[in-house]
């Protein structure tokens, strides 16, 4: 099977490049996303790869299917950049739907821990001798209250953490799992009631600005919002509101809804055209960080490992076990 991989980074190859042989598979090694200009360079291969700033529409879908590729081989668990529906009967669309959920959550939770503690902030000081204090209060996180949005397998990891800081963990999830130590509530009362909320719901038409002007009026002054799920469960325009009345105590962003293009790549000599995100740097509770949660050496072990499982499976006819289908996609 020959793969064109787009988007390749260095610390890519580390695991792609050796399990791909050990496959029999050739893996083409493209440092461009794919989008509508270089959804050519998929020509001659049998399937692409691709990650979560890399797109595919309908249109995209027709070329693909012109030039005879067989599967779109998604290394990550979210596939709403992908026309799901378009492919339907045209070609197989293939994900890794778990490498290591407690990668994220220990980063959500490192995330919300950094931006109450400022503990970013206090090593800048700290390297030029400013050892002032001021600026630098948080809040206990010992019996308050957490509010947890999706409750998959990373969300499972979230409730598990939080649990470990002795907090209240109340959450959200329109398909409840059993057995949880949380207590599942509204929408409604959850961002009522919570004093941090962490967003672990994938995206689809229901979770798309699940974070908007009418929730955000709802929530606590002060709370905290922490985001490694998907960029655009959060409307950027409302929260860049709430910051202004001072709604939020501290916000951590893994994710953002424009981030094609930006998050992944070098653009610090880059004049910065995202008014939005220029003003969330800006503000001084707001930690931005590159769409990391999941980037640890088991994760990254895990998702070349299932990528091309699924490969293997497609070429050699065994049950797709990871396959997407019309029916997941809203």
């Amino acid at each position: 099977m020959k793969i064109a991989f787009y988007g390749t980074k260095p610390y890519d190859k580390i695991w792609f490049e050796p399990m791909g042989k050990e496959y029999g598979f050739d893996i083409h090694f493209i440092e461009a996303s794919c989008n509508q200009e270089t959804v050519f360079m998929a020509k001659g291969h049998d399937a692409i790869c691709i990650f979560v700033n890399d797109y595919v529409n309908a249109e995209m879908i027709d070329a693909l299917y012109e030039m005879k590729v067989k599967a779109i081989l998604l290394r990550s668990a979210g596939f709403n950049n992908v026309d799901v529906k378009a492919a339907e009967d045209k070609i197989v669309i293939l994900r890794v739907p778990s490498y290591s959920p407690e990668s994220v959550a220990e980063f959500s939770m490192a995330m919300l821990l950094t931006v109450n503690r400022m503990t970013h902030k206090a090593y800048n000081r700290t390297r030029d001798f400013n050892m002032s204090l001021n600026g630098l209060m948080g809040m206990d996180l010992y019996e308050k209250t957490a509010g947890v949005i999706g409750t998959g397998k990373i969300g499972q990891a979230m409730i598990k953490i939080l649990n470990g800081f002795q907090m209240h963990v109340i959450c959200y999830d329109p398909y409840p799992v059993e057995g949880l130590e949380a207590e599942y509530v509204s929408k409604e009362e959850l961002f009522k009631t919570s004093d941090i909320i962490t967003l672990h719901c994938p995206l689809n038409s229901d979770t798309r600005h699940i974070v908007n002007e009418e929730s955000i009026a709802l929530m606590k002054k002060g709370v905290y919002l922490v985001n490694t799920s998907r960029g655009a469960l959060i409307d950027t325009d409302a929260l860049i509101g709430g910051m202004l009345e001072g709604k939020f105590g501290g916000v951590g962003l893994d994710v953002y809804e424009e981030e094609e293009g930006v998050f992944y790549e070098d653009r610090s000599n880059d004049i910065i055209v995202d008014d939005n995100l220029a003003r969330l740097v800006t503000f001084p509770n707001v930690l931005i960080t590159s769409h990391m949660g999941f980037f640890t050496k088991e994760a990254m072990q895990a998702i070349a490992l299932t990528t091309l499982e699924n490969a293997y499976a497609l070429e050699n006819g065994l049950p797709l076990v990871n396959q997407v289908g019309k029916e997941m996609a809203q």
